[in-house]
């Protein structure tokens, strides 16, 4: 089905109804997951949240993992 592609709304559409019959619910939102724009500095909120973690701590989570 060719959509125009002054639709962007249709287009979206058809875009998430292929998505989801290609690859089922979650497939579509993990696809879509994937590409998200997000918001925020993901940087600066990383350097924050690991600001405190020194090389034991991270090898004891490598260890934990396993």
């Amino acid at each position: 089905m060719a959509v125009p592609i002054n639709d962007l709304e249709k287009i979206r559409e058809e875009g998430l109804k292929a998505l989801k019959e290609r690859l089922g619910t979650e497939g579509m939102i993990k696809f879509i997951q994937m590409y998200s724009n997000g918001n925020g500095d993901y940087t600066k909120e990383r350097q924050e949240k690991l600001k405190n973690i020194n090389i034991e701590d991270f090898e004891k989570y490598i260890k934990d993992e396993k």
